[in-house]
């Protein structure tokens, strides 16, 4: 079992703004639901589910103005330990809309605010003397304008001294980064994973080899790759096993991803095998889909999917 502290990064946090309507309809004056406020950001997300399953994270995140602070009460009033970076500019706002008439959701992602280069280095010196030393490091989410391409690459070196496994959860120009530098698991999906790889397009049956090649590259040890309702693929040096998503009734996806992490990082360092963290984060974040807006999984229906996947899901293996 890991002893020290599970730690995530959230460098681009979202104040998460949520409501309802009857109908999405054009230059019409729409009347929404009272909303509902949440502390939205990959780090965050992870940290919280973590939480939820009985670990003690510590968030670190970036904070800004009014709406930063109301992001940091927000995830405090969850029981979750936070490490905050104070920035100049003010933390952003992200908007959801379910149109209750359809149950289509639609997501407005507000672009990040600029970060100081002194703010960059205030992060890097932090978690560069972040004592107790950590046993997982999870940066997750997209990198705010300002910092640099290769941050989560620093951050892999940083978490290699220490003696940290290091988890990356973004894409793009940052998940290059990180992998050229070398993480301890990857979570990507199947566009990413072709991204990686340098490839166009990945068929199916070809997602096993291209995720073991990023591991006989030294680029990671361990990849989960994401699919959606189908699930996700465990693969190792030695092992590749499909996980099946249970069978549910979607109501929003915000934040399954982040679920499914936190379940995987949460059950490894409880000392499990690698096909029990997987189950998990699929049963957890099949259970966050079943909740409307940015809400999180419920602990009564993770143990429920659990269930299902201890006694229906199908096993294959290959080397």
């Amino acid at each position: 079992m890991a002893t020290g502290p599970i730690v995530t990064l959230t460098i681009n946090p979202a104040l998460d703004k949520s409501s309802n309507v009857s109908r999405i309809v054009p230059d019409n004056k729409l009347r929404c639901e009272p909303p509902n406020f949440e502390a939205g950001g990959g780090g965050i997300n992870v940290a919280k589910a973590i939480h939820r399953l009985g670990g003690n994270p510590v968030a670190i995140f970036t904070v800004g103005g009014p709406t930063g602070q109301r992001l940091h009460k927000l995830v405090k009033s969850e029981g979750v330990e936070t490490m905050v970076i104070e920035t100049k500019q003010w933390t952003r706002e992200n908007f959801h809309v379910l149109e209750t008439s359809t149950g289509f959701q639609y997501r407005f992602g507000m672009p990040g605010t600029e970060m100081m280069p002194t703010e960059v280095r205030s992060i890097l010196e932090l978690m560069e003397e972040f004592d107790p030393k950590p046993s997982y490091i999870i940066a997750s989410g997209s990198l705010s304008p300002g910092v640099p391409a290769d941050f989560y690459g620093q951050i892999a070196q940083i978490a290699d001294k220490q003696g940290a496994k290091f988890i990356a959860d973004t894409s793009g120009d940052a998940l290059r980064y990180a992998t050229e530098a070398g993480v301890y698991l990857l979570k990507p999906n199947i566009n990413e994973l072709s991204e990686l790889v340098g490839v166009d397009k990945l068929e199916m049956d070809e997602v096993d080899d291209a995720a073991r090649a990023l591991i006989i590259r030294g680029q990671c040890e361990i990849v989960v790759v994401s699919m959606g309702a189908m699930g996700a693929m465990l693969v190792t040096e030695d092992q590749v096993e499909h996980i099946p998503a249970p069978p549910v009734q979607p109501k929003s996806t915000v934040g399954a991803g982040d679920s499914m992490l936190a379940g995987i990082v949460w059950t490894l360092s409880q000392g499990k095998s690698y096909r029990e963290a997987v189950r998990m984060g699929v049963a957890c974040g099949t259970a966050a889909t079943m909740n409307a807006g940015s809400e999180l999984f419920k602990m009564q229906d993770v143990n429920r999917l659990m269930d299902w996947l201890n006694r229906y899901g199908k096993r294959y293996s290959a080397s």
